[in-house]
């Protein structure tokens, strides 16, 4: 994109600006001082008067304050998220005032191990101390003051921006109105830290080293090039390596039998690691990997739900199938820790072939989903609650299971008490659960497997975890709520028993709907046809169905016998009219709604 372009933010100027004086120095966590500090920062777009539209971006380990646009006119490539943020983009600079700056400890401008030491008039070295990501953190709220920004509609970062995001949220709760955690953790595993700890050894073996005090010299380029290239392999994942390079071979056809590299793959590990030594410091490299190393939200505050126990954001959690270095799990772990407490958060498991570095590199469902959330979030500060907000122009086309005809929902808003608290399991895009907080007032979230569904939730500005309901409920307390929803889903897990046994124990009541499999189309076509069934109810072909499971209405009266459950309301319903079926309605319901609930001694 050129600096001319329309979606671009053209030229910036990366400013410093002293947030720290020499005789006031700063209490780091390490229990040292430092002072002065000077803040490396670019801002893109316009602080409103109401201050409602302020984003912090947090960057990863290599990045700097530039992360959109050219700072002159002949530079090659744009800022490090040039993708997202810009007029237009995501992160759209025409409504938004964005702000990023270069953490404490690194060499893009903030005061670093590289920065002269006043006390010695020396390169620090060293003789820096040891930060953290609380210390980062720190830094930012000193420049935010200096900026005169007192709110951030959102903090947003990726990897150890990620880990930003989270300590913002926890120590500046008043301050941060939402949070956005993009493939990261809120403590490294001992894999992460085994890896950072290679790099790390590789710089200090360098002979050129020199104690840290290198810099009128040459420096350790060699530690630093593959300290690069270790920490490079993490962010890729086997399946994007083996499409980019497989085991072909750079320059030659043929082996060369020596030591020099040969392979694609080697070659550009090289080249990654000669460009980093070229705009990295070594020193720096230590520090910001040793900050990262430290970072435990529950070993610091005593367990992840009290570190998150006073936190006022909305979050959105997202993580990567293909990253092996911040994976999913470690993602669930703060989304689950969230809803123990009652806490705003939607989450999303986003499909991509590029590992860790996806967050750089899968611009449009990261940017529909961080787009949609920074709207709502700006929407719900302004007093727009999520239900009432129409559904923005899809970028996908919504599948069968979406779009198909849902006579149930009138109904099963009926049976809704205002006020309730609601877990709609299965919610698709979000049409039942939008209504029903618009129309019924109830303090829903949602939860939902389909990645495109998941997208346009938080698009709708819903609550939502994509998550797998055979995997159970376990992130939430028994009665957690007044009513849990499975709509048309019965039929599409895998193991019924256990997920209706979890419902039942989360929710005092469980509405459950599905398709009546004996329908007497269904029959007719079997019967004479020999064929699967396909009707307006189940439009789906045998191959290509994601009904598993096939029942009707007297079998669920029957499993809800043998499980101990009892059937408040049994509904039938035709093809078009929420109005009750009442006649032979186990050959005449196109489909059933149920209320159940435990019994008394269940």
């Amino acid at each position: 994109m050129s600096i001319h372009h329309p979606q671009s933010v053209g030229l910036v100027e990366t400013r410093t600006i002293r947030v720290v004086e020499p005789d006031a120095p700063m209490l780091l966590q390490c229990g040292k001082t430092l002072g002065p500090i000077d803040v490396a920062y670019e801002t893109y777009g316009t602080l409103s008067e109401t201050q409602d539209n302020a984003i912090l971006i947090c960057h990863a380990l290599s990045g700097n304050a530039h992360v959109a646009g050219f700072n002159t006119p002949g530079d090659r490539k744009p800022g490090w998220w040039d993708i997202m943020v810009g007029p237009g983009k995501p992160i759209d600079t025409d409504q938004y005032f964005v702000i990023c700056s270069n953490v404490i400890g690194s060499c893009s401008g903030t005061t670093g191990p590289s920065e002269i030491n006043p006390a010695t008039g020396k390169p620090y070295g060293l003789d820096f101390p040891i930060i953290t990501i609380a210390d980062m953190v720190d830094v930012q709220k000193l420049l935010l003051d200096k900026l005169g920004v007192r709110r951030l509609l959102g903090v947003i970062g990726g990897s150890m921006g990620g880990m930003q995001v989270l300590q913002w949220a926890i120590s500046y709760p008043k301050m941060v109105s939402g949070a956005m955690v993009i493939a990261s953790t809120t403590r490294l595993n001992a894999q992460s830290i085994a890896f950072d700890a290679v790099g790390r050894n590789a710089i200090l073996a360098d002979g050129n080293f020199s104690g840290g005090q290198y810099h009128d010299k040459t420096g350790p380029d060699q530690g630093l090039s593959i300290a690069r290239m270790i920490g490079h392999i993490t962010y890729l994942s086997e399946q994007s390596m083996h499409e980019k390079f497989g085991r072909q071979l750079r320059n030659a056809d043929e082996y060369r039998y020596d030591f020099q590299s040969e392979f694609a793959v080697e070659t550009y590990l090289d080249y990654q690691g000669q460009t980093f030594v070229e705009r990295f410091d070594a020193n720096s490299y230590l520090y910001i990997t040793k900050a990262m190393d430290y970072f435990d939200l529950a070993t610091e505050y005593g367990s992840l739900r009290q570190a998150f126990t006073n936190v006022e954001a909305r979050f959105l959690v997202l993580s990567f199938t293909s990253d092996w270095l911040f994976t999913a799990g470690q993602s669930e772990e703060i989304v689950n820790a969230l809803i123990g407490l009652d806490k705003n958060v939607s989450f999303c498991n986003i499909r991509s072939p590029y590992g860790h570095d996806a967050f750089l590199l899968e611009p449009r469902t990261l940017g529909d989903l961080i787009g949609g959330f920074l709207e709502n979030t700006r929407r719900s500060l302004q007093g727009q609650g999520p239900g009432g907000q129409s559904l923005p122009s899809p970028k996908r086309k919504l599948t069968d299971r979406a779009t198909r005809m849902r006579v149930d929902y009138e109904l099963i808003e009926s049976l809704i008490e205002p006020g309730s608290r609601v877990l709609d399991v299965g919610c698709g895009d979000g049409e039942l659960l939008g209504r029903l907080i618009h129309d019924r007032g109830v303090d829903g979230e949602g939860m939902e497997l389909d990645q495109d569904m998941v997208v346009h939730c938080v698009q709708r500005g819903l609550s939502v975890i994509q998550w797998d309901i055979d995997r159970g409920l376990g992130q939430y307390a028994a009665d957690t709520f007044d009513y849990v929803i499975l709509s048309q889903t019965m039929q599409t897990v895998r193991d019924p028993e256990k997920v209706l046994r979890e419902l039942i124990r989360v929710g005092k009541r469980v509405i459950v709907s599905f398709p009546n499999f004996a329908h007497w189309t269904c029959r007719l076509q079997m019967t004479f046809g020999g064929r699967a069934p396909q009707t307006r109810q189940l439009p789906f072909r045998w191959y290509n169905s994601p009904n598993i499971h096939f029942l009707s209405l007297r079998d669920f009266d029957q499993f809800c016998q043998e499980l101990g459950i009892r059937i408040e309301k049994k509904i039938p319903l035709g093809k078009t009219s929420a109005r009750p079926l009442w006649l032979l309605p186990n050959l005449l319901a196109t489909q059933a709604v149920y209320v159940t609930t435990k019994y008394a001694n269940g």
